[in-house]
């Protein structure tokens, strides 16, 4: 009877649609009409797309951004004080976590590279917290050009993306993605350019050969030796 009854329950619960988007409020609608009479448009909303993939990676960023959150309130507990950084400290924190999930539950590719942007962002304020010494300066400031670098390919990706597919949703470019495999083969540069640029934007960001020289020195900032 329980088995029964759990299975009846079971039944009535609407399935599970695979992915959704749940759009938060407008925030890039460009349209225009060309001299050749072909319309053109380019939509960025503030949106979250959610699929089982992006449910995964968001474990990861709230999981391990908790037990961070948890270990460095006692890890930081000696700047606690007017004027020692503490609430600085944590303040990076919270802007380093919005930044990775504004990248990991967007909508479209624009709002990713704004959350791509924050993660860079976050960085250079957390590898300058003891911004008194110069070392600790420049190691923020290496990290951050070293960033832009790869940045810059992400943001030349994304431009090609929109040139060719005409759009920077997910949902659109998922649907367009099968028809493009022909043209990959035999298509021109722009098309084969782009997995390479996104390529450069995650060498930046992970410090992976040739954009790792910023990871030595981002020990500048807090860790157990400068305790």
């Amino acid at each position: 009877m329980p088995g029964r009854l759990l299975l009846r329950h079971a039944r009535a619960v609407p399935e599970y649609p695979g992915k959704c988007t749940v759009h938060l409020f407008d925030w890039i609608d460009l349209r225009w009409d060309s001299s050749n009479h072909r319309h053109g448009e380019f939509i960025a909303n503030f949106a979250l797309y959610i699929d089982s993939l992006t449910l995964l990676w968001m474990l990861f960023v709230t999981g391990l951004g908790t037990l961070i959150a948890l270990y460095a309130s006692e890890y930081m507990e000696s700047d606690v004080g007017p004027g020692k950084g503490y609430s600085r400290f944590f303040a990076g924190i919270s802007v380093f976590l919005f930044a990775m999930t504004a990248l990991v539950m967007a909508d479209n590719l624009v709002m990713l590279y704004l959350g791509w942007e924050g993660v860079g962002f976050a960085s250079y304020w957390l590898i300058g917290y003891y911004y008194q010494r110069p070392s600790a300066v420049a190691a923020a400031k290496k990290a951050f050009i070293m960033n832009r670098i790869g940045d810059l390919g992400l943001a030349l990706a994304i431009w090609l993306i929109y040139h060719h597919f005409g759009t920077v949703r997910y949902e659109e470019l998922f649907a367009k993605l099968p028809a493009t495999t022909g043209e990959l083969v035999a298509g021109g540069w722009k098309l084969k350019a782009i997995p390479f640029l996104l390529m450069l934007g995650a060498f930046g960001k992970s410090a992976q050969i040739p954009l790792y020289v910023w990871l030595p020195d981002a020990m500048e900032g807090p860790h157990r030796s400068r305790r």
